[in-house]
């Protein structure tokens, strides 16, 4: 199924998998209604990308990468939350880490770690060994847009199909009200 989201063209992800990092590219067969677009990678950040290409925040999602440390062991925990929130990593994320200190991972580690680029982290294919939270707002959004693994694309899904990723916890209050400027 090919179609449009605002000004997206999309084409089914199995069928463009050029467009994808590598390992969102072995992920993504699981999910059977996953769509992938081309972007000019100079847009791939969210605010850009939804004023660019006609996409509402409301349907877009961002997934941050946290570590928590406690007694010398750190746990990472991908966060998804919609581009409207922050997810609440000094509260809700660093508990579910069990962790005395939680912060946002760096840009190397996370890059070297999951094969992704900066600016296109997306919950499909990460390690599996790390904790997914997607907050319950976007699994209950009917299509969200995410990254691809690559700056020069994005991923469109039903929000259900991230709460079927493996190893991936729906969690309510993951996303708090970003602070409007």
């Amino acid at each position: 199924m090919t179609g449009q989201l605002g000004s997206l063209d999309l084409a089914p992800a199995d069928e463009r998998l050029e467009l994808l990092a590598s390992p969102v590219a072995k992920a993504i067969g699981s999910i059977s209604d996953a769509q992938v677009a081309p972007i000019d990678p100079d847009l791939a950040d969210t605010a850009a990308l939804c004023k660019a290409y006609d996409v509402s925040l409301d349907v877009s999602a961002n997934c941050v990468v946290v570590t928590g440390r406690r007694a010398g062991v750190e746990r990472q925990a991908a966060c998804v939350v919609l581009a409207t929130t922050r997810a609440d990593v000094n509260g809700l994320v660093r508990r579910r880490l069990d962790a005395r200190k939680a912060s946002f991972a760096s840009v190397d580690f996370v890059t070297e770690a999951t094969g992704m680029e900066y600016g296109g982290i997306t919950p499909v294919g990460l390690p599996a060994d790390w904790m997914l939270m997607i907050d319950g707002a976007v699994a209950e959004t009917d299509v969200v847009v995410i990254g691809s693994g690559l700056r020069r694309s994005k991923v469109v899904l039903p929000g259900s199909a991230l709460a079927d990723l493996p190893g991936a916890e729906v969690v309510d209050g993951l996303g708090r009200p970003a602070a409007s400027h």
